[in-house]
């Protein structure tokens, strides 16, 4: 039951990760690869600000939020002066950059030894250490960052983003501010990728910078697209697969080792036959 339980709370951090990309990704059109630098940032905040001061996590959720809101805002604000692949690349600059400084700042860090020891979540008193007790915690931030998602997507602000998605030159001439709208999109979806870190390292307890690899963050843009660039629904799903895909693998005798090298053809696999599937509605929509 408790491994149930662990993959239903692997399957809410990585719904939480990869519906807050599908913010940029989706809707305003930005492919960016440096969400799991956010997500890393929103680990190492908590689990600093707990293990170090002694910080609840009442306040450490709000500073992992503000911090991830300023890096998001900087990088944005270099990012946006570009388009298509130098703003892929701007965004995997960043996330090299956030790699090293965890990996290298070791007086902050601790580099690849990691912080042991963060302490269980606790709100008011109750401590959330149980995996079935994490686990209804974890739905609820998932469920609350959908609910700010789909309330932001619904908006007018949502709607101008599909439109620049679509067409910016067109959103332009509209009077729309396509460069302010492409930052803050930016930084709504970093700010809500911490608050999927401060759940991961409460949850582990541990983290070093392993996690938090450009390797991460191509895994969570595979989830987007997968599960539909702009269908947090379908996104919640594409998590649920590609996170019991590998256990599914070790249930049919396959080793570990072999397992793990699956996933990535299958999610490959279904990577292309998305991309394929993509390409042929937007031929019929320049036929048509």
């Amino acid at each position: 039951m408790d491994y149930i339980l662990h993959l239903g709370i692997l399957i809410c951090i990585y719904t939480i990760l990869a519906q807050s990309l599908s913010l940029v990704a989706g809707y305003s059109g930005q492919m960016s690869l440096a969400h799991a630098g956010f997500y890393g940032i929103g680990a190492y905040t908590t689990a600093l600000l707990s293990v170090n001061y002694g910080f609840p996590v009442l306040l450490t959720i709000p500073v992992a939020l503000l911090i991830s809101g300023i890096v998001a805002y900087i990088v944005s604000k270099v990012a946006v002066k570009t388009i298509d692949d130098y703003y892929i690349i701007i965004t995997l600059g960043i996330q090299v950059v956030i790699f090293s400084i965890m990996n290298n700042w070791q007086e902050l860090t601790r580099g690849p030894l990691g912080i042991p020891g963060i302490p269980s979540f606790e709100i008011f008193g109750f401590v959330f250490d149980s995996k079935f007790s994490f686990l209804l915690l974890s739905v609820f931030f998932t469920s609350l960052v959908w609910f700010v998602l789909k309330n932001i997507t619904s908006s007018p602000f949502g709607r101008m983003l599909r439109a620049l998605s679509e067409d910016e030159i067109y959103t332009k001439s509209l009077g729309k501010n396509v460069a302010q709208a492409k930052v803050v999109s930016f930084v709504i979806s970093g700010m809500l990728a911490s608050i999927a870190g401060v759940l991961y390292a409460h949850y582990i307890s541990y983290i070093d910078p392993t996690t938090f690899t450009i390797d991460e963050s191509i895994f969570i843009l595979s989830i987007v697209i997968i599960g539909g660039m702009r269908n947090l629904r379908g996104i919640f799903f594409a998590s649920a697969f590609l996170v019991l895909l590998p256990e599914a693998l070790r249930f049919v005798g396959m080793p570990s080792s072999i397992a793990a090298n699956m996933r990535q053809i299958f999610y490959g696999i279904a990577l292309i036959m998305v991309i394929f599937q993509m390409g042929k509605q937007q031929q019929k929509k320049a036929n048509a």
